[in-house]
C-alpha cells in the first residue's frame, strides 16, 4: 500500500479538499528540498560575565562541514568525533576559529583563550574564554567561519551584556555585526 493510500485511508474530508494529502505533500515536498538543498548555518554566542570578569565564546559548528572545512584548509584528515590525537584536533580549532572569528570590546581586539570543544548530537560547540573583562557597551564581531567552503553559509551571532540578549543574523558574504549596550 503506498504512503498516499494510508494517508486517503485514514485522513480527514473537509468538503471536497483532503487536509491529510495535502499536508502529507506539502511534507513531502520540503523533505525533497532539505535532501538537494541543505542548509548550512553556525552559532555563535558571546556572553559578558560580569560575576568573572569575562567574556564567555562558545560556537556551534555542524562537526561535518567543520571537519571537511579543516582537512581542506590544512590537508590533513580530521576527525572531531573520534580524534586519533585530540592534541592536534584542539590546535586546529584554535587556528581555524581564531583566524575566523574576532571580536572587539570597545575597540579593543580580544584574544580568544581556547577552552575545548564537545560534540552534541551534529554539532561541534567549541569554546573559548577572555579574561579581565569587567565591563563592556560595544562588540563589534567578525565571523566569517565556513565562509570559504559555503557560499550559502549563515552565520548567527547571539550577544549577551547583563542579560540583554541582542542577535543577528550573517549571510555569506555579510562577515562584520556590532551590538551597543
Amino acid at each position: 500500500m503506498s504512503l498516499f493510500a494510508i494517508a486517503n485511508k485514514n485522513s480527514v474530508f473537509c468538503g471536497n479538499y483532503n487536509y491529510t494529502n495535502a499536508i502529507m505533500l506539502h511534507l513531502i515536498f520540503i523533505s525533497w528540498l532539505s535532501f538537494f538543498h541543505p542548509f548550512f548555518v553556525s552559532v555563535t554566542e558571546i556572553t559578558h560575565n560580569a560575576k568573572n570578569q569575562s567574556v564567555e565564546v562558545s560556537c556551534r559548528i555542524f562537526y561535518d562541514d567543520l571537519e571537511h572545512t579543516l582537512a581542506k584548509q590544512y590537508k590533513t584528515h580530521v576527525d572531531i568525533v573520534k580524534p586519533g590525537d585530540k592534541t592536534k584536533v584542539n590546535q586546529l580549532l584554535t587556528d581555524y576559529i581564531k583566524k575566523h572569528l574576532t571580536i572587539k570590546a570597545d575597540g579593543k581586539a580580544l584574544n580568544l583563550s581556547y577552552v575545548g570543544y564537545e560534540i552534541q548530537e551534529d554539532a561541534a560547540w567549541v569554546y573559548f574564554e577572555v579574561k579581565g573583562i569587567s565591563k563592556v557597551k560595544k562588540f563589534q564581531v567578525h565571523d566569517d567561519i565556513l565562509f570559504t567552503e559555503h557560499p550559502e553559509q549563515i552565520n548567527m551571532l547571539h550577544v549577551i551584556v547583563a542579560g540583554e540578549r541582542k542577535s543577528t543574523k550573517l549571510d555569506n558574504p555579510e562577515r562584520d555585526a556590532a551590538f551597543e549596550f
